[in-house]
């Protein structure tokens, strides 16, 4: 039992000291330090609380000087360097505080202690321990601490500033004295207290920038992958369906001849099953992506305009359709196509679309009552397709949100290894251009455009 007894006993006030022992060590890291804390500068007036508190410290150098070699009868050198060392310590708490704080406080004991030596000339005029000087400049280094360290720390410097003030009032001299503790002590933690509020305003506000910041790069970032899946969902179909047409095409050849050669037969029979194995990679790796239902913002149409979720992915067939939906809701929409109309890739048709479809979208929200005009320009290596809206006749409606349909339009044209601009025109217009090649080179998906657009001549 006595053995158990010593065990437990040894465990008895290990977590309290522990405690004790880690507050300590966060004190001393906190305030016995000389590191640099530079004060932020302000926002509106760059070096104006510089420049104020480098008035103050000329004034407390003055002031405190003929303070104490009047009232105090100190001699001038040493009433000049006490004097001048707690205006140095304001200066000094501009960029280091907690060195400042320890300056300044050393001064005012070495001031007290060197004045009180002296007292027995018009004692009743003079105030004890804490010359007018000296509470100024305290206020100002604490104000300056409490404004870059923790509160922790702002804390125990303001404590150690009280003890020291009671210690020297405790001392007292013989001779009467207008005594200053309560008042400057009172002084002092109302200047902590403000320094530590405003300390924790800023520190929430940069937080609060921060988190707002983190925000809008995660709805970017949400945006921008739900782009890219709702394009993965959009070439598995576009790939599967010519995938499935080689696959049939290589599986109905062999009946096309008669007593075809065995190794037609087995060519054919190699390019179907190399077919329906990139079938099943590619709805392996992006069927997952697909949806069942129409993405958020696309509502149905009428019926043979995607009125199910199974109809196959629009082209510029549909063009006609797509602007005659725009003119029925009062706006005027011109088309103009230049070149000679052909079929085109069907990653082409789809991504130019869809770019003519947000960009109406956005026109209809930011643009009311604006002229919109939709050229599509058939050259020899590609497609080039231009939206442009003019001047809005009305202010448009609040928005709801951040916008990201110009990013789904670059990544479309990225993919294809197109480029595209965007950007304000004439009279508070918009215009978006893309160019959209026939044959994209390859390794040009989910690269970036270049930042230069491609240049035409017309």
């Amino acid at each position: 039992m006595s053995r158990l007894g010593r065990v437990t006993d040894t465990g008895v006030g290990r977590a309290p000291r522990a405690r004790a022992k880690g507050w300590l060590r966060g004190l001393r890291e906190d305030l016995w330090t000389v590191r640099a804390d530079p004060l932020p500068p302000s926002t509106w007036l760059r070096w104006l609380p510089h420049g104020l508190v480098c008035l103050a410290a000329f004034g407390v150098t003055l002031g405190g000087t003929g303070d104490m070699n009047d009232n105090g009868h100190l001699v001038p050198a040493l009433a000049l360097l006490i004097a001048g060392g707690q205006g140095g310590a304001m200066v000094l708490g501009l960029w280091r505080p907690v060195p400042a704080w320890w300056l300044s406080l050393g001064l005012f004991a070495l001031g007290a202690t060197m004045v009180r030596t002296r007292m027995g000339f018009d004692l009743e005029t003079y105030t004890w321990p804490w010359t007018a000087a000296g509470i100024i400049a305290e206020l100002f280094v604490l104000l300056l601490l409490a404004l870059r360290v923790p509160t922790r720390a702002a804390v125990a410097a303001l404590a150690v500033t009280w003890l020291v003030t009671y210690v020297l009032e405790s001392l007292g001299a013989e001779e009467p004295y207008d005594t200053t503790s309560v008042l400057a002590v009172c002084l002092f933690t109302v200047v902590v207290i403000l320094g530590t509020a405003l300390r924790g305003r800023r520190e929430a506000r940069a937080q609060l920038v921060e988190q707002t910041t983190l925000t809008a790069e995660e709805r970017t970032r949400r945006t921008l992958l739900e782009e890219r899946s709702r394009i993965a969902r959009e070439l598995h179909d576009v790939v599967a369906h010519h995938m499935s047409v080689i696959s049939i095409q290589a599986q109905v050849a062999p009946h096309l001849v008669e007593n075809p050669p065995d190794e037609l037969r087995e060519n054919l029979a190699g390019i179907r099953q190399n077919a329906l194995e990139a079938l099943i990679e590619l709805r392996r790796v992006l069927g997952v992506l697909r949806s069942e239902h129409p993405g958020p913002g696309e509502p149905f149409a009428d019926a043979g305009d995607e009125s199910t979720p199974h109809a196959p992915q629009p082209t510029l067939d549909r063009l006609d359709a797509l602007v005659e939906n725009t003119r029925a809701v009062g706006r005027e929409v011109v088309t103009d196509i230049r070149g000679e109309r052909r079929p085109l890739p069907p990653g082409v048709e789809l991504s130019a679309y869809r770019i003519v479809q947000e960009a109406l979208s956005n026109a209809l929200r930011h643009a009311p009552g604006a002229r919109i005009t939709v050229r599509l320009a058939y050259e020899p290596d590609g497609l080039e397709v231009e939206i442009v809206n003019g001047r809005p006749t009305g202010p448009p409606p609040p928005s709801t949100g951040a916008g990201h349909g110009l990013l789904g339009m670059r990544e479309r044209v990225a993919m294809l290894g197109g480029t595209m601009t965007a950007h304000p025109w004439h009279w508070d217009g918009f215009k978006v251009t893309a160019f959209l090649p026939d044959t994209p080179p390859a390794g040009t998906a989910g690269t970036h455009p270049p930042t230069a657009p491609r240049k035409r001549t017309s």
